[in-house]
């Protein structure tokens, strides 16, 4: 069944080319199609399109297709193009008149334009819950290894003093202004783009502030024209905050595989979470590190590939768009299984104490050094030289203790203040309204 059959046989190399994946990812978005469709119905009665009796026809039958695709029981069938003609075809055969009613007023294009809305809404939310519980794990191991020292890099040469607090905190507070990219990305999602039809609207009496308030969207996606060139938008911006999310845990398995090597030794984690070798028994190799490194670098290019896809389209519907779904749904499943990998070994993880005492860190102190000849009224600059020519002479400056107080330093890492920024991006999302408006519609 295709919601565009005119009674004319399509060739079936066509017609599998053309459908290609597209019912193995509508099965993603069925639920949320039915929820659409929910929605449009009641508005359907409420502008009297649609009896009564209609209507509670389609409620019933729309309610029963949502418990079997929560139960696992909704397929779509070979012979049938995708979810949108399964659900309604369902709906014809239990109802007759009243399931062929239900495409009154919307165009496949509108339909899946919101399915999507709705599917990136719940996955952004998904990630967003993710984010949050790695966050608060990197801002306990933050507080938790605050004292421990640890060099810190410039072009990979020891340049100063850093700790376990600080490299911990960083990644965290990474994470909070990731949070903010996803928010961007729910804002945007979380518009109405019903009723917009193919892209024109329609001459029926359509109240798309009704169904705008049913689904729990934010707001509409007002001009017509505007929600149809939201297809592909709403989905490279999605991608964006996903790879933005990804290139914190890139950089942080990044660093965790310098580490954890020999030539650092800095961290480790337990055996059962590192691989061997094949022909060297001594090998603990951190594989988990660098696939979360290798997939959330390939989870950075999603957004470019999205944009290739879309780049140059005219405004309007084009089939092109049916492939966004193979590039962006699985990315939202691949980054939270990094997230929770990254999530489960950060909390096996243990931290070499007293690295700095290796006599290769003697020069880490070497600003230190500068900054004692600064207090003892020495200009910034001749103290810089100073302590340079005492270094090329063999002199070694190690300070009995540091004194690093200013804001998100050593001595002040503002784990408090950068949970307060997570926190007021979390309590942005507006999920409550949400999920009253969704347990609504199905109630």
């Amino acid at each position: 069944m295709k919601l565009w059959d005119k009674g004319t046989a399509v060739h079936p190399d066509i017609d599998r080319f053309t459908v290609g994946r597209d019912r193995e990812f509508d099965l993603q978005l069925a639920r949320y199609d039915v929820l659409g469709s929910l929605a449009h119905a009641m508005m359907l009665e409420r502008v009297e399109l649609i009896s009564s009796d209609e209507a509670t026809a389609l409620y019933t039958g729309l309610r029963d297709i949502y418990r079997d695709i929560e139960n696992g029981e909704f397929t779509i069938g070979n012979t049938v193009e995708d979810v949108h003609s399964q659900v309604e075809l369902l709906l014809t055969e239990r109802f007759g008149e009243a399931g062929k009613k239900l495409h009154t007023g919307r165009s496949r294009n509108d339909q899946v334009l919101v399915d999507i809305k709705l599917f990136l809404r719940e996955e952004l939310r998904a990630t967003v819950a993710s984010v949050s519980s790695l966050f608060e794990v990197l801002l306990g191991l933050s507080e938790y290894f605050k004292d421990v020292l640890l060099p810190g890099y410039t072009h990979l040469q020891i340049a100063m003093p850093s700790s376990f607090g600080l490299w911990f905190g960083a990644y965290a507070e990474s994470l909070a202004d990731d949070t903010i990219m996803l928010h961007a990305a729910y804002r945007i999602a979380n518009k109405n783009p019903l009723g917009s039809a193919a892209g024109y609207g329609s001459s029926f009496p359509l109240d798309r502030t009704y169904t705008t308030e049913l689904l729990g969207f934010e707001a509409l996606n007002y001009n017509v024209v505007y929600a149809q060139m939201g297809r592909g938008k709403s989905e490279r911006i999605a991608a964006q905050a996903l790879s933005s999310v990804a290139a914190t845990l890139a950089k942080m398995a990044m660093d965790i595989c310098l580490y954890m090597s020999r030539n650092f030794g800095f961290i480790s984690f337990p055996d059962e979470l590192t691989t061997g070798s094949s022909i060297m028994p001594h090998k603990k190799n951190p594989d988990v590190f660098e696939l979360i490194r290798g997939r959330c670098n390939r989870l950075q290019a999603v957004p470019n590939e999205i944009a290739m896809m879309t780049t140059n389209l005219p405004s309007g519907y084009h089939r092109d768009l049916q492939l966004l779904k193979e590039a962006l749904f699985p990315a939202f499943g691949e980054l939270r299984d990094c997230i929770s990998m990254m999530e489960f070994a950060l909390q096996q993880i243990t931290v070499q104490e007293h690295i700095l005492d290796d006599s290769r860190y003697d020069h880490l102190f070497s600003v230190e050094a500068v900054h004692e000849k600064v207090r003892e009224g020495l200009p910034f600059r001749e103290a810089y030289r100073a302590v340079g020519e005492d270094i090329a002479h063999g002199v070694v400056f190690r300070p009995e203790q540091l004194h690093h107080t200013h804001e998100g330093s050593i001595g002040n890492l503002c784990t408090n203040d950068i949970r307060k920024i997570m926190q007021r991006e979390l309590e942005r999302f507006d999920f409550g309204h949400m999920d009253g408006a969704i347990a609504h519609l199905l109630s």
